[in-house]
């Protein structure tokens, strides 16, 4: 399988966690849909730097605290487009606002590559072993 597909695969998995963490925020907080949005994105990105270390690019080096930071940084530029969308489908569209989970969604495909592409900045071949 390759490094995309597993990408794709592990995104998904943070895609759960960003929309679940965003809901239960929701739902129990009751905080507005906007500043939910900062702390499920950290959840979510925080779980795929996890796995994408380990299993997209195959890092071995120690994880560290510098290269978490490093990929949240990173990130954060993808999250810029993610969250762009987002606030465009929770602001313009009925659904959206009434099933956050939808604008997520939209959000997380519309920064894939650009997620991606940083991702592979950060994990090079030669400090992962692949």
């Amino acid at each position: 399988m390759n490094q995309f597909v597993r990408f794709c695969l592990i995104g998904a998995l943070g895609f759960v966690i960003d929309a679940g963490v965003l809901q239960l925020l929701l739902q129990t907080v009751a905080t507005n849909p906007y500043k939910a949005r900062i702390f499920s994105f950290l959840a979510a990105a925080s779980f795929t730097w996890i796995c994408n270390r380990h299993y997209t690019f195959r890092t071995t080096n120690r994880a560290s605290r510098a290269e978490w930071l490093r990929y949240i940084g990173l990130m954060t530029m993808g999250a810029l487009v993610n969250y762009a969308v987002y606030a465009l489908c929770i602001a313009s569209v009925a659904y959206a606002q009434a099933q956050p989970w939808t604008a997520v969604a939209a959000g997380s495909v519309a920064a894939l590559g650009v997620n991606f592409t940083l991702s592979r900045l950060l994990f090079r071949p030669e400090s992962s072993g692949n």
